[in-house]
């Protein structure tokens, strides 16, 4: 396990906005308690609480990854509308002391969803 600090900083604020992720005509979550969780250079990222997801659009996979500074991901894939997006969401079920906000949230990947909307 790796401590975020200043060589590799990570903050996790309450976004403050409605955020909306959509898939074919599918509102797969919608929430105002979105969390925006931004990682040294990368492209911030939404997490919302699962009880704002239809969570029966998501699957669970067998996929997971591991992140020195967040802990093990495991993953879901969505289907609707007669399509599916494999491994397109992700969650960190037991994340490391850090980042301890995002447990029981999930994030979505902008390129695997149809919209990512914000405000």
């Amino acid at each position: 396990m790796k401590q975020p600090g200043h060589d590799h900083p990570i903050t996790i604020a309450s976004e403050g906005k409605r955020v909306r992720v959509q898939f074919g005509d599918k509102t797969v979550a919608d929430t105002t308690r979105a969390l925006t969780l931004k990682e040294a250079s990368y492209p911030p990222v939404y997490y919302i609480p699962r009880a704002d997801a239809d969570m029966s659009l998501l699957t669970p996979t067998a996929h997971s990854t591991h992140c020195p500074y967040k802990g093990d991901a495991s993953y879901f894939t969505i289907s609707g509308d007669g399509r599916t997006a494999a491994n397109a969401v992700w969650s960190y079920e037991a994340p490391f002391p850090a980042v301890a906000e995002i447990k029981d949230h999930l994030a979505f990947y902008p390129n695997k969803v149809d919209g990512i909307k914000v405000g």
